[in-house]
């Protein structure tokens, strides 16, 4: 018994301990004696604080959409230009290949028995292509439905880690970045002063791709007026001129299919060239520099646009084959510009255009001084609870009153370890599970007292009352915790905000009500001997 005892003492201490060391950052922020723990503290122990939401702090709301079909088109698009190396690789020369904005492209043989052997392979080893049917030397190819789906979920994936290092890189404070259904990314920053600009680099797709100039014998002016012919498209390229300062759109024709994109990109850094112009060099990994000094070698001579969100940055002439990866844009970019685009580059190019779909700047609902005056109200309330307990159940009270005042370190330091974000129904479910933290010691006491009654001694009926208790605060807790992740399930925002709170306080609840509080009364028990309970 005293070994059992001493072991659940030092389960109860080793809880408090650390709920205390993720709960100080955060008392410390809030209390106005400094805004970080000491250098040792964040070197060695629990340094995050519990955020405030847009409620609380004001701040910017955006909602972005990922163009998920667009990127279904540029990997589509790289898959064809694949298996037209590889065909070419093996044998099969005089392949073309013919891509659009569809999710399917067409591969044009030279003859009947090439078409045999491109289908063989295809069959063998691009499982990931489906034949849609077969019309003349022609195949026409789409992804698969499998593939279309994983595409999708990486796309989404990708781009919301994107985002996320974009504003971690740019300095937003306490972020709030979380999907909303397939396409959609939910942003919300509060406290930032200035939403204009990170809109604008959260907003920056920077979709880099790589694509060829069109050789035909149409130029970008006469495409201009008849159209484009299948399989290219026109981009504009801005330029500036040095004298007037007037800008002027350069037209490009450019074929459709992606070479390279900027998936491969591992790093986008400023510099000035020999003429101080700003510029923005790139560097890719092993397989984007591999595949960058491919098409640097086959297309010598040719020019190849470097393409970012579908305006052309430069369009230099392919002079040599380019090994090491490294790339230029230039586009007479102010400083300004060309941090904002290496900071979007480097942060991670994003898998496919975004664009928001709403934004708006949301005012604090609660001030400062609102919030001393919640604060003072809910501890007001604490010490009324309290004050109650102990003199309805007397010295008995004093145990129920230590075991709610645990709740308060255990829940804002499991909050403050999981990085949450507190806003206005978040603060009520913290209300709301002192209310049921209350509640349970009730269940507990009242048993007790009904054991006392029965004529058992004190030992008895504190066993008595904890076991006959328990299964009643279990289930009615257990109902409430289905309900707060049928809200975490199906809502979104604050409510899942509020479902967090709610569990997070009825899981420690129920643990100061039952082993908290078991193990103060048979401390005490232990300790002193007693004839009757004061309860």
């Amino acid at each position: 018994m005293e070994r059992n005892l001493t072991a659940r003492g030092l389960v109860l201490a080793a809880v408090l301990l650390i709920g205390l060391a993720y709960f100080l950052p955060t008392f410390l922020r809030f209390s106005g004696e400094q805004n970080r723990p000491p250098a040792f503290w964040e070197k060695y122990l629990p340094n995050k604080a519990i955020n405030l939401g847009l409620d609380l702090m004001g701040g910017i709301y955006l909602v972005m959409e990922i163009d998920l079909n667009a990127a279904l088109v540029a990997n589509l698009h790289m898959k064809a230009e694949e298996l037209r190396r590889d065909l070419i690789e093996r044998g099969l020369t005089g392949t073309q290949v013919n891509v659009g904005d569809s999710l399917e492209f067409s591969l044009a043989l030279a003859d009947a028995d090439k078409l045999t052997q491109a289908q063989s392979i295809i069959a063998k080893d691009f499982q990931n292509l489906t034949l849609v049917r077969t019309q003349g030397l022609n195949l026409y190819l789409a992804m698969s439905a499998d593939e279309r789906d994983y595409i999708k979920t990486l796309t989404s994936r990708q781009a919301l880690e994107t985002i996320r290092n974009r504003v971690d890189m740019f300095g937003v404070a306490e972020p709030d970045i979380r999907p909303q259904g397939e396409d959609r990314v939910v942003i919300q920053l509060p406290g930032l002063a200035n939403p204009q600009e990170a809109v604008e680099l959260i907003g920056k797709t920077a979709v880099l791709e790589f694509k060829l100039v069109d050789d035909g014998p149409l130029t970008p002016e006469e495409a201009l007026k008849s159209g484009p012919p299948p399989g290219t498209m026109i981009l504009y390229e801005k330029r500036l001129d040095p004298v007037t300062q007037e800008e002027s759109r350069i037209p490009h024709l450019l074929r459709k299919q992606t070479l390279l994109t900027g998936n491969s990109l591992i790093d986008a850094r400023v510099r000035r060239d020999d003429l101080g112009e700003v510029q923005v060099t790139m560097t890719f990994d092993s397989r984007g520099a591999r595949e960058f000094e491919e098409i640097t070698g086959q297309y010598i001579n040719r020019f190849l646009a470097i393409v970012l969100d579908d305006q052309v940055y430069s369009a230099p002439r392919i002079n040599s084959r380019i090994p090491g990866g490294e790339a230029v844009i230039t586009g007479n970019f102010t400083p300004e510009e060309g941090q904002i685009l290496a900071v979007a580059l480097r942060a991670g190019a994003l898998p496919a255009p975004v664009r928001v779909l709403e934004e708006r700047s949301v005012g604090p609902s609660l001030g400062q001084d609102s919030i001393r005056q919640g604060l003072t109200a809910g501890l007001v309330g604490l010490v009324a609870i309290l004050a109650f307990i102990l003199i309805y159940y007397r010295w008995s009270g004093l145990i129920a009153d230590l075991a709610l005042l645990m709740n308060l370190p255990i829940v804002l330091g499991t909050l403050a370890g999981f990085g949450a974000t507190l806003t206005l129904p978040g603060i009520f479910g913290l209300v709301l599970t002192m209310a049921m933290a209350v509640d349970a010691n009730v269940l507990i006491f009242e048993r007790i007292r009904e054991e006392i009654r029965y004529g058992k001694s004190p030992g008895a009926a504190i066993t008595g009352g904890f076991n006959r208790a328990f299964w009643t605060i279990f289930d009615s807790n257990l109902t409430t915790i289905v309900a707060a992740l049928v809200l975490y399930q199906f809502g979104s925002g604050p409510i899942r905000g509020f479902a967090v709170t709610l569990i997070v306080g009825i899981l420690s609840s129920m643990f100061t009500a039952i082993f908290a509080s078991r193990c103060i009364f048979d401390l005490v028990l232990k300790r002193i001997k007693v004839a009757r309970i004061s309860i």
